[in-house]
């Protein structure tokens, strides 16, 4: 049985490097499409324009209009197709506007070498049966942000306090993650699950719809099933922006993603 993010993220061939989507309404939150689904769909069609290297490796998107549901243009031009990587520009339109642009590295993570060192230390969590379930959110949240019931998230504690109006102020958010339907997250899932997350910026105050301007996601390693732990860190609010970095770790213990975009900062 195809997983609901399979369905979401599915395309039909319509030529040389173009394909058609639906953009579900599920994935909307705030004022526009999700900018992680956004970029799954269009890393999905990369993948299906190079099936002998299906992963991403390196995905620098930006995002040039806000995006709705329904249907939607994936169209993708391989720039140069190597002995192990090949590197791809794709863009996604809607009504004759691009809404994303996009430079992407692929290759086939299962044939990278398996060595690793590293100085990164992976977060450290309650279990998830001592953590906030997003399910928890009053109802108005959840309908202005159908997103949340694609996922089964559980929020660090120590993390959650502004959803009670008790910020911690130090600019980080963290939570388990897997997918509501229970299906294990693929690699080009990754790119999506480094925008899951709520911005970073409500830990400081400062919530509302955070648009982003660009994402910028590495994909390490073919995550491992179970659950995943994600962590999203600021450390620059200015000139109307937020730099948001985000690792994201599988069971196994291995760092399967990092990201970093420059997003608006919400505004009161």
């Amino acid at each position: 049985m195809a997983s609901e993010w399979d369905t979401h993220t599915s395309l039909t061939a319509a030529g040389d490097g173009l394909f058609g989507a639906h953009l579900d309404p599920g994935w909307v939150v705030g004022g526009g499409v999700n900018g992680g689904y956004l970029l799954g769909v269009l890393g999905r069609a990369v993948a299906e324009t190079l099936p002998a290297k299906p992963h991403p490796l390196a995905v620098s998107a930006y995002y040039l209009s806000a995006s709705r549901p329904g249907p939607a243009q994936v169209s993708t031009r391989v720039l140069r197709d190597g002995g192990s990587v090949a590197t791809v520009a794709a863009e996604l339109g809607q009504e004759g506007a691009t809404r994303i642009t996009a430079l992407a590295t692929y290759g086939d993570l299962r044939a990278m070498p398996t060595d690793v060192a590293t100085t990164a230390e992976e977060p450290t969590l309650p279990p998830v049966e001592e953590c906030v379930a997003a399910s928890l959110a009053p109802e108005d949240v959840r309908r202005a942000a159908p997103l949340l019931e694609r996922f089964d998230l559980r929020f660090d504690p120590a993390c959650v306090g502004w959803a009670v109006g008790a910020p911690s102020g130090n600019g980080h958010i963290q939570a388990w993650f897997r997918m509501a339907d229970g299906h294990d997250v693929d690699p080009v899932g990754l790119l999506m699950v480094c925008d899951a997350l709520p911005p970073v910026t409500f830990d400081l105050g400062r919530p509302g719809w955070a648009p982003t301007l660009e994402l910028t996601v590495h994909v390490r390693a073919v995550p491992a099933p179970g659950w995943l732990k994600v962590s999203h860190r600021t450390r620059n609010v200015a000139g109307g922006m937020f730099e948001e970095d985000c690792e994201v770790w599988d069971s196994a213990g291995r760092l399967v993603a990092q990201s970093r975009q420059l997003a608006l900062q919400p505004r009161s």
